[in-house]
């Protein structure tokens, strides 16, 4: 009998003992579910490489980084300007949602700006900003997939990237669904083109598209979309750039303008990739055409050894249109000071640009000045 008891004591406890290991890991799993959104959100790309002041250094910081706080702190108390679309592509100043578009866009670089301001000084004044601006912004856009539209939106990822660690998890969580949704959308519209791309999955636009897949994937540092977009990338290289390094934008537009407006977002993604010692410069298109040789054929127009007269030849109507309404820049030669964000991105990526960036102005815009501090090397 007391044999008996021991036995169905012993096996009561084994089965307590059973019990509570598997609530145990129940527990452990269901806290391990919600941490996981936590490590997921601390963002990897860090594309941004300044890091936070010592008190001792902001007294005496550079002048780029007091301009940049300077104006984050008079918009402090900003509210958001969030639409759920934007549209300003193929429209002039006046025509449709263009003048509340524009001013809606200045939410994107004021969260980037409150951002390194934040980074510069770690005052958390300028993190609620991000905060406010952010989540704001995640929750009301609605994303339309048009590059053009959408591509000032690199300002809000540059806001998630630096803060992320730091924000509120509701906000964390609807950024990362945001810029997921964003990334996935554009690949999958990528990707349904037949081959071999043409229009506007050839042009300029494309190159805001990778971009913007890029600078996503690489901060939410997600392999299957980083994979995406280093395909889609070296894929337009060959698309949209020829060996000798001419683009098909200058040969439809006839305009050094384009030729920029194509290769900046193509050198910020290249920025996004080397972060993660992944060099994106010299990767050779189909036909060997790469990055580093399109900046190097734009190179003496920047420098100004050479000149363009500006959509003379242009094949698309609304180049003419823009002419017509006065729009700056539509005609007569081109101003080299138009490259010189591209060339100032540029020299991060690789020194022998930085004589050029100088040249074009001999400090870089400030939030630049501020993210990447130190030309490359």
């Amino acid at each position: 009998m007391a044999r008996q008891v021991r036995s169905m004591y012993s096996r009561t406890g084994i089965r307590q003992a059973q019990k509570t290991w598997q609530q145990g890991c129940a527990l452990a799993l269901a806290g391990a579910a919600l941490l996981l959104p936590l490590r997921e959100a601390h963002a990897a790309m860090n594309f941004c490489a300044a890091p936070a002041l010592q008190t001792s250094e902001r007294t005496n910081a550079d002048p780029g980084v007091k301009a940049l706080v300077s104006n984050v702190q008079a918009h402090l108390n900003e509210q958001p300007h969030a639409l759920a679309k934007l549209h300003t592509e193929g429209t002039l100043p006046h025509e449709g949602i263009y003048d509340q578009s524009v001013e809606a866009e200045k939410d994107l670089d004021l969260m980037r700006d409150a951002a390194l301001a934040w980074r510069a000084t770690s005052d958390d004044r300028y993190l609620k900003l991000v905060d406010r601006l952010l989540y704001a912004w995640v929750t009301t856009y609605q994303p339309s997939f048009n590059p053009i539209d959408e591509t000032r939106f690199e300002g809000l990822i540059l806001a998630y990237d630096m803060t992320a660690s730091a924000l509120p998890v509701k906000t964390r969580n609807a950024s990362m669904a945001f810029l997921t949704k964003l990334a996935n959308g554009y690949i999958g519209q990528i990707d349904a083109q037949a081959r071999p791309l043409k229009g506007t999955f050839q042009n300029n636009w494309q190159s805001h598209r990778i971009k913007l897949i890029a600078m996503a994937a690489f901060t939410l540092d997600n392999r299957k979309m980083i994979n995406a977009a280093q395909r889609l990338f070296v894929e337009h290289i060959g698309d949209n750039i020829e060996p000798d390094g001419s683009t098909i934008d200058f040969s439809e537009r006839d305009a050094l303008h384009y030729v920029t407006y194509d290769l900046q977002p193509l050198v910020t993604a290249a920025l996004a990739a080397r972060r993660h010692n992944r060099n994106w410069l010299p990767e050779k298109g189909a036909n060997g055409a790469t990055l580093q040789a399109a900046l190097n054929w734009l190179a003496p127009y920047a420098a100004g050894s050479r000149t363009h007269e500006e959509f003379v030849h242009s094949n698309v109507p609304f180049d003419a249109k823009r002419r017509e309404a006065g729009l700056p820049g539509y005609s007569g030669q081109w101003d080299p000071k138009n490259a010189t964000e591209l060339f100032h991105l540029a020299a991060r990526l690789d020194g022998r640009y930085t004589p050029i960036a100088l040249q074009l102005a001999p400090t870089p815009p400030a939030w630049l000045a501020v993210c990447l501090p130190l030309p490359a090397r």
